[in-house]
């Protein structure tokens, strides 16, 4: 079928199994080819072809809300209304979005790139459908490894107390990012293994009316029987006693299984659960057969051996650095515990979970838990390294605030993907940590310029004592420096001069440390003289060099690759206030108060004008009215 010709979903009621059957086969040679090209999250997609056909076939989309759970798995939906024409420009800069959108489509109702948000936002559309008198299905499609989430919890709880009409598809493949674990999962593999349970206790019931005799008087206690079922065939009931109509497992690779079951959820009144099992990466070999979590999302790749187009001896990943200095550390430091929300893939801590498994926790899709277990740690005396991505420790911030920073416990908090990350867009980007961290008492924050002073940091963040101490770190690679062979301790609160200058200075930290440098280039070229200083604790701010700069009354540029409202440059001009330095020539280069979309890191800064022309100009601006005050002083 030619996919580039879809406008929307309604072709889909007209086909038979037999040519979606042939659909399906067309979508996952479309999603391969695209994503060898492009990358993206071919793994989830691969594993819900029959099942998005399926909804779009047996329900009416928009007027019956699909609500895509992380989104990462609504690439098959996009095709199905009439997006596959873009998916050339998946991920790109100013292209095609890798998560719902609702600016390009009105099928995609929810805007998600956060797990867990699905079954609350399905419970607020059910609540207006209602209040307004409308009648419709509300169809959220959850994943097991985001139902271990606190929020989906929660939700799922005042859905069963609350018995909204609502079809709540459990997308279950074992495997979110990364293996799933807990209590939760392992319920959900017995009730795999446990067969069909709505089918079971119907049948049985059908059997008791038909027993001569006796029959009546089994049929009438069959409810009690079927409740007795619940226990023998499903472990612990789990969604029926929360107050949802349980139906499955159903395999979601087979639409006669789907249409059926589809059928008897319409019919039944109040919450219903469709269980659903799906192959992760079904369709593609290496995607079908990963266990680790390496194709859930991924770059370009060879189509016929599966091999990812990386670039050749590349420096050392940031996530790797700093997961592989704290495997170091933690070999003679036994107080030093590995946590992460299920991403230890993506934290590189698969070492450390290899060589310390009783010392490394996967705790799920739980930030605030992971962030309040650290803290629990800490308070008898251990070293807990936290590894979360910073568009995730938003997720975490109360317990950080509450549980950790209140309490000055000794946890050390790497913040991984800070800054811009590109493709995966708004809701990953790495750029509100410092505004929503700075200004919480007794945590330091810093970010080192290359790989080598990050190694330092991490070893200055274990033998840290005085409190909560965070760490970021970008999306990437490093600089490829050579490293030192021996860890020492960087002096909290110390910034660096990496290059010295009379007329000018920028203070910067991280991944704009290049920029700063070509900026005070472009001046040298104009014959102005601009001092580099290496910022790196952006708390607490390095008062005695800061307020050496502010004495000295020279311009000063701040640049961050992280919000401007509450940033670090934030913190220089309140520190200048504080001071009395009323005369301080200061201004900001950051993230402007908008939502940065996806796309190449450099173009994004391009169209942001966080670059080093920009800086170079703005410094400029502030030269000049130096001197103009000078005139003005000197009349």
């Amino acid at each position: 079928m030619d996919l580039l010709s879809i406008k929307n979903p309604s072709f889909l009621k007209q086909l038979s199994n037999q040519e979606l059957e042939g659909l399906s086969q067309d979508i996952r040679k479309f999603l391969i080819e695209k994503l060898s090209k492009t990358g993206g999250h071919i793994g989830p997609n691969l594993g819900v072809v029959e099942l998005t056909i399926a909804l779009h076939k047996c329900f009416d989309s928009p007027k019956d809300k699909i609500i895509w759970d992380v989104g990462h798995q609504a690439y098959v939906h996009k095709i199905l209304t009439g997006r596959a024409a873009e998916f050339d420009t998946l991920r790109q800069f100013h292209g095609l979005s890798g998560f719902p959108k609702m600016m390009e489509s009105e099928h995609d109702v929810w805007e998600t790139g956060h797990s867990s948000t699905s079954l609350s936002a399905a419970m607020g559309m059910a609540i207006a459908r209602d209040l307004k008198g409308e009648s419709s299905y509300i169809l959220p499609v959850i994943g097991d490894g985001a139902l271990t989430g606190g929020m989906a919890l929660e939700a799922l709880n005042h859905i069963g107390h609350e018995k909204k009409n609502m079809i709540v598809i459990l997308n279950d493949n074992e495997m979110s990012i990364a293996p799933n674990v807990g209590a939760l999962h392992n319920v959900l593999g017995r009730i795999r293994t446990a067969g069909k349970y709505n089918r079971v206790k119907d049948e049985l019931e059908l059997l008791l009316n038909k027993i001569p005799a006796v029959g009546g008087k089994l049929a009438a206690t069959a409810e009690r029987v079927k409740d007795s079922l619940k226990y023998l065939f499903v472990s612990g009931v789990f969604f029926e006693e929360l107050g949802f109509t349980y139906f499955g497992p159903v395999d979601g690779h087979n639409f006669d299984d789907l249409f059926e079951n589809f059928t008897y959820a319409k019919k039944a009144e109040g919450p219903v659960l469709l269980h659903v099992i799906t192959k992760k990466g079904k369709g593609y070999q290496p995607a079908e057969t990963d266990k680790t979590g390496t194709w859930h999302g991924t770059g370009p790749y060879k189509i016929e051996t599966g091999d990812f187009v990386k670039p050749e001896n590349a420096p050392p990943a940031w996530s790797s650095l700093v997961s592989e200095t704290v495997r170091k550390l933690a070999r003679t430091d036994s107080r030093i515990v590995a946590i992460t929300p299920a991403m230890p893939v993506g934290s590189k801590l698969e070492g450390f979970a290899s060589e310390f498994p009783d010392r490394m926790y996967d705790v799920g899709i739980a930030e605030q838990h992971a962030a309040t277990v650290a803290a629990g740690l800490a308070t008898q005396d251990m070293k807990p390294f936290l590894a979360i991505y910073s568009t995730f420790l938003q997720r975490a911030y109360d317990q950080v605030v509450h549980d950790i920073c209140r309490q000055n416990l000794n946890v050390f908090i790497g913040i991984d993907r800070a800054g811009l990350v590109g493709a995966d867009g708004e809701t990953h980007q790495g750029v509100f940590d410092i505004a929503f961290l700075r200004h919480v008492p007794n945590l330091v924050l810093m970010m080192p310029k290359d790989e080598n002073e990050g190694q330092h940091m991490v070893y200055t963040a274990i033998q840290y004592n005085d409190g909560p101490i965070a760490l970021r770190y970008p999306r990437g690679n490093g600089l490829g420096v050579p490293m030192d062979k021996e860890l020492k301790p960087i002096e909290i609160g110390t910034w660096e001069v990496l290059q010295e200058g009379k007329d000018a200075a920028i203070l910067t930290f991280g991944t704009t440390i290049p920029m700063a440098f070509e900026a005070a280039s472009i001046l040298e070229k104009m014959g102005y003289s601009v001092k580099v200083v290496n910022a790196r604790f952006i708390k607490p701010l390095d008062e005695k060099m800061l307020t050496e700069l502010l004495t000295d009354n020279i311009p000063i540029l701040t640049i961050e690759e992280a919000m401007l409202q509450g940033g670090f440059g934030s913190s220089v001009l309140e520190f200048a206030h504080d001071i009395g330095a009323s005369q301080a020539i200061i201004d900001r280069l950051g993230i402007p108060d908008k939502f940065i979309e996806h796309g190449d890191v450099d173009k994004l800064l391009q169209e942001i004008e966080l670059t080093a022309e920009s800086a170079a100009k703005r410094l400029q601006i502030l030269l000049e009215k130096k001197q103009q005050r000078v005139l003005v002083d000197e009349n």
